[in-house]
C-alpha cells in the first residue's frame, strides 16, 4: 500500500485531533484515547481487508470518527429519530473536519471531494470505495467491539442488530466476519441470526 509524504502529514494530524478524546479505552494493558484506538484500528483492518486501497480510501478510514466526541450522543433525543440525527449531523462534522486539515496539508479539491463522498456514505452497494469502507466500520465492529456490546444486550436485541450489520456488507464482508475469532456466545449468535 503506497504512502506518500501527505498521507503520513495527514494521518499525524487526524492522530493528533483524536488524541484529544477524553474518553479511554484499556487495551493491551495500556489506555488509549478511544477514537485515536477505533482509527488504528480501522487502518489495521483496512490493511488487511483491501492491502490496494485508494489514498482517498485510506484517509477516509483513518478519519472517519475523527473528534466524534464533540457532538455526543446525549445530545440528540435518546430515540430511532434521534440517532438517525445524530448520524447525519456526525457525517457532515466529520467531513468538514477532514477536509480542513487536508486543505492545510496540501491536498487537491479532488482528493478532498473524494474523501467527503466517502465520509458522507454515498451510494452505498454503487460505489466499490464506499462499500469497502462500510465493510471496514463493520469488521472493526466485529473484531474488537462486537464482544463488549454482547454484555450490555441481550439476544433478543442483539440478533437484529447482526442481521442489519450483516446486511451492510459485501459479500467479500461476510467472508471475513465469517474468519474473525468470536466467542462463544458471539458466535452462536452470529449463526442464529444469518439462519433466520
Amino acid at each position: 500500500m503506497g504512502t506518500s509524504k501527505k498521507m503520513v502529514e495527514a494521518f499525524r494530524r487526524f492522530d493528533e485531533a483524536n488524541a484529544e478524546d477524553p474518553n479511554k479505552e484499556f487495551f493491551g494493558e495500556k489506555e488509549h484515547p478511544k477514537e485515536l484506538l477505533y482509527a488504528q484500528r480501522m487502518t489495521d483492518i483496512l490493511n488487511t481487508f483491501e492491502p490496494k486501497a485508494s489514498e482517498a480510501l485510506q484517509l477516509t478510514v483513518r478519519c472517519q470518527h475523527i473528534c466524534r466526541w464533540e457532538i455526543p450522543r446525549e445530545s440528540y433525543e435518546m430515540n430511532r429519530v434521534g440517532y438517525l440525527k445524530w448520524r447525519q449531523k456526525l457525517k457532515k462534522f466529520h467531513a468538514q473536519k477532514a477536509s480542513s486539515i487536508l486543505k492545510t496539508v496540501g491536498y487537491d479539491d479532488e482528493i478532498i471531494d473524494r474523501v467527503v463522498f466517502l465520509l458522507l456514505k454515498k451510494q452505498l452497494k454503487k460505489d466499490k470505495e464506499t462499500q469497502t469502507l462500510e465493510d471496514v466500520i463493520c469488521l472493526v465492529f466485529l473484531k474488537y467491539y462486537y464482544d463488549s456490546f454482547l454484555e450490555k444486550h441481550d439476544d433478543v436485541k442483539m440478533i437484529p442488530i447482526i442481521q442489519k450489520t450483516w446486511k451492510k456488507m459485501s459479500p467479500k464482508g461476510h467472508q471475513a466476519a465469517l474468519s474473525l475469532p468470536y466467542s462463544q456466545r458471539g458466535l452462536e449468535l452470529v449463526t442464529r441470526a444469518l439462519s433466520n
